[in-house]
């Protein structure tokens, strides 16, 4: 096992002999689920249901930054939250077993998320305010701070040293982007007085089911400090129209239990350039390992790239436009 590929020894063999080791009962069903930045199983037990292992990518999160997210998660539930909160064995939530890093988590019922009425985005915008009011309580200590460095800056050299763009593009591309990081940071200067607070970080539709009583929050693995609408933004989708209906079933039930400052609607644009510049990124560090080519082949395509340094543009033009939502 390298860095590069860091769970080529994860067999199946080797899945159940580390779920017995953290003294869960296997009784030998395994199922990969769906996780690129780490590895993800459902295994089956003898007695009670099935419950998840989540097997933690070397050398990303320290031992400290991931027993953070983890207090973090339970805090959440203890608030009555539901979302996915490992379970404590022996002691810790975090078990190292056979050279890898694991947590124990209980399968969490739900189904995939139909935002298609004011009343679910209301439902969706009081759990994220409840989840916020508990975020906003503390701060972590050791978790990341969503900044335009780490996520914009890091990620611009991350790609131009990747040997991944196309000679004839690396110009353009290094242009570009270097506008668009320029136009980042002139918003996030703007809003310097937004207060940052214990966030989800990663509040996209693939991180949530929906059960009986609503929204399930099912990955904090990129928890962080940061601005609210982190969590907020990535759930607009569609037209200029789309967006604001969106926002005010949203913002209605949000602010029945948490603080928003209008000012951070500035921001939208700016984290929506900085997921683009950090994804790309993300891609090319990875790259090595095997699960990607085979889920992204088209990310080492020309085209692709001619795509991206379009779509880079387009967001700058984004972010020097009035913000499509309001107060």
């Amino acid at each position: 096992m390298t860095q590069a590929t860091p769970f080529a020894a994860l067999t199946p063999d080797a899945v159940l002999d580390a779920a017995a080791a953290a003294g869960i009962d296997v009784d030998g069903r395994l199922f990969a689920l769906n996780s690129y930045e780490n590895r993800v199983y459902r295994v089956g037990t003898h007695v009670g249901p099935s419950l998840i292992l989540k097997f933690y990518r070397p050398a990303r999160w320290s031992d400290a930054q991931i027993l953070e997210e983890h207090a973090f998660a339970r805090e959440l539930v203890a608030r009555d939250l539901d979302i996915a909160a490992p379970h404590e064995i022996d002691g810790s939530t975090l078990r190292h077993v056979h050279g890898q890093r694991l947590a124990v988590f209980d399968t969490l019922a739900g189904r995939a998320p139909e935002l298609d009425t004011a009343e679910s985005l209301t439902v969706l915008g009081r759990a994220l305010g409840r989840m916020h009011a508990t975020g906003a309580t503390r701060t972590f200590r050791v978790r990341p701070r969503l900044s335009v460095e780490r996520l914009g800056h890091q990620a611009r050299k991350a790609v131009l040293t990747s040997g991944f763009v196309p000679p004839a593009l690396e110009a353009r591309y290094a242009s570009v982007s270097a506008e668009l990081i320029a136009g980042v940071e002139r918003e996030f200067a703007l809003t310097a007085g937004v207060h940052a607070i214990r966030l989800h970080g990663d509040c996209h539709l693939g991180n949530l089911l929906w059960g009986e009583s609503g929204p399930v929050f099912v990955d904090l693995d990129d928890c962080m400090m940061g601005p609210r609408i982190q969590d907020l933004w990535m759930l607009l989708a569609g037209s200029s129209d789309d967006q604001r209906r969106t926002w005010d079933a949203l913002s209605e039930g949000y602010r029945q239990f948490a603080d928003f400052d209008y000012l951070e609607l500035r921001l939208v644009e700016p984290l929506r350039a900085l997921r683009m510049l950090h994804h790309a990124a993300w891609l090319a560090q990875r790259w090595h390992d095997p699960a990607f080519p085979r889920a992204f082949p088209w990310f080492g395509e020309a085209r692709f790239w001619e795509r991206h340094v379009l779509e880079l543009l387009e967001q700058r033009a984004a972010i020097d436009e009035p913000p499509i939502l309001s107060a």
